[in-house]
């Protein structure tokens, strides 16, 4: 048998979870070392360990999808298929982090300062913070310029009911 090498694998990812697969880094922490466009921190806070749920995982791949649909062409997107992730280092990848059950946060990959994750930890949330959201709920905030969910993002999700959770004709 042939040991893999830190040069067959150079990804902070973990190779062999099953998100993986569906081209969703998983990493151990909020700071990953690849421009990874979608990725989960599976890092424990306090022996904590949650991972996202089946519909999760299907939504996590339906923002990946909206994401990549939206910004990059056919070209493009061939380039980045060449790799087990999407990654680009102009694009400002997402890392989500669940907290509990309906219970996500998010952050940015540009993010210098300010609260590692939006909603925080519960147990450091204050009043002002927006949580708990749901994975739906944190996506609409991704994509929140203003007041204004993205209008792409909502027919996006209008488009893909049974993956977003959202009947046609309601907005979330």
């Amino acid at each position: 048998m042939i040991t893999p090498t830190a040069a067959d694998w150079p990804y902070d990812a973990d190779r062999d979870d099953p998100l993986t697969e569906l081209r969703i880094a998983v990493i151990g922490h909020a700071w990953p070392s690849w421009a990874y466009i979608v990725s989960v921190d599976s890092g424990r806070i306090d022996d904590e360990h949650h991972r996202p749920d089946e519909h999760e995982t299907q939504l996590l791949c339906s923002f990946l999808d909206q994401y990549i649909t939206y910004w990059y062409n056919d070209r493009w997107r061939a380039k980045m298929a060449e790799r087990p992730f999407d990654i680009d280092g102009g694009a400002n990848g997402i890392t989500f982090r669940k907290w509990g059950d309906g219970d996500w946060g998010y952050r940015r990959r540009t993010w210098q300062y300010g609260p590692t994750y939006v909603p925080e930890h519960p147990r450091i949330r204050g009043e002002e913070s927006p949580g708990p959201l749901t994975l739906v709920q944190v996506m609409d905030r991704i994509h929140t310029v203003g007041d204004e969910v993205s209008p792409d993002w909502l027919k996006w999700k209008a488009a893909h009911p049974k993956v977003s959770g959202v009947r046609p004709g309601r907005r979330r």
